[in-house]
């Protein structure tokens, strides 16, 4: 599988699928310890199913991504963001629907906030755009790391797993310290469809927040399941129904 080299310092390793379909292009990014195929490999082959050219994007420092090790800094996801458009020039995308699970799914709502004229639409799920003060206790649950496993500490070249915990806690409580904005300040510049899906029983996500986003968008959707934060894995049937009429919907409107 190939690589793109991207003008802010990635090395960036991705799966390209079904591009003899032509088209507006969808790119799906994965969450925290995951890869595009070991955390959204089922999703990349429906979306072939469903005759779009698939791209699966693994995010710097994961899997084979570079650079190594995985670091947080206080800006991470608008990082990650940066890194998603550059992947996108490298490539000489002009315009892609973006799909983003958990730090993934801030992740896109970023990108799609930095450059709209970009973005055919955008579908987060595990991500609401930012963060509030009962969320503090919930971050701080993820130190020390040890619910890594081996197996994810050797795909993702993790020497120190409570470090790398501790690096993701510490950039949250800096991001909710400095107000909680991650891309809320910029969803009304995003025109074209959004929708973020959450679960009922997700506590790191509540929906109230996921509302505010939609809110200040022009044509947003939230969708509620019945489940927790794997939506994808949990709902599976119900995700891929609002997801496909969700790009349908982007694509009709060209």
């Amino acid at each position: 599988m190939p690589f793109a080299e991207t003008t802010t310092g990635a090395t960036l390793h991705y799966e390209d699928l079904n591009a003899v379909a032509g088209g507006v292009p969808v790119i799906a990014i994965h969450g925290r310890l995951g890869t595009a195929r070991t955390e959204l490999g089922a999703v990349l082959d429906w979306l072939v199913t469903q005759q779009y050219p698939v791209i699966g994007l693994t995010l710097r420092g994961y899997g084979e991504s570079q650079p190594k090790p995985r670091d947080f800094p206080p800006n991470f996801y608008h990082r990650d963001a940066a890194d998603v458009i550059a992947f996108m020039d490298a490539l000489h995308i002009e315009k892609a629907h973006l799909l983003g699970y958990s730090d993934g799914g801030e992740t896109v709502l970023v990108a799609a906030g930095k450059a709209p004229d970009r973005i055919a639409s955008v579908a987060a799920w595990g991500a609401v755009g930012s963060f509030g003060p009962e969320l503090r206790p919930i971050f701080q649950r993820a130190y020390p790391g040890t619910w890594i496993t081996e197996e994810e500490k050797l795909l993702h070249g993790i020497p120190n797993a409570d470090a790398f915990a501790a690096a993701w806690v510490r950039s949250c409580v800096q991001m909710l310290d400095a107000g909680g904005d991650v891309s809320l300040s910029m969803a009304h510049h995003i025109s074209a469809p959004v929708l973020i899906m959450l679960g009922k029983d997700d506590t790191l996500n509540p929906i109230h927040y996921g509302q505010k986003f939609i809110d200040r968008t022009p044509n947003g959707k939230l969708a509620v399941f019945e489940c927790g934060h794997a939506i994808h894995d949990e709902k599976t049937d119900e995700f891929y129904k609002v997801v496909g009429d969700h790009l349908k919907h982007a694509s009709q409107r060209g």
